[in-house]
């Protein structure tokens, strides 16, 4: 699964991208937004995360 926070509106045009498997990306996606975009560890953000992400893109 992937996260993919360009995808997300934010002042800060962020550009991390994370894949790995759904619960490590859940876990990873969460500490960025708390760290980065200063959200609270909610299972409100969790849920919201948990929807976007996305099957990882095979790399070329």
């Amino acid at each position: 699964m992937a996260a993919d926070c360009r995808k997300m509106p934010s002042e800060k045009n962020c550009d991390v991208y994370m894949s790995g498997t759904a619960e490590h990306v859940l876990d990873a996606a969460v500490e960025h937004a708390v760290g980065s975009h200063g959200h609270k560890d909610t299972s409100e953000l969790r849920s919201q995360i948990k929807a976007m992400l996305e099957p990882e893109k095979a790399s070329v």
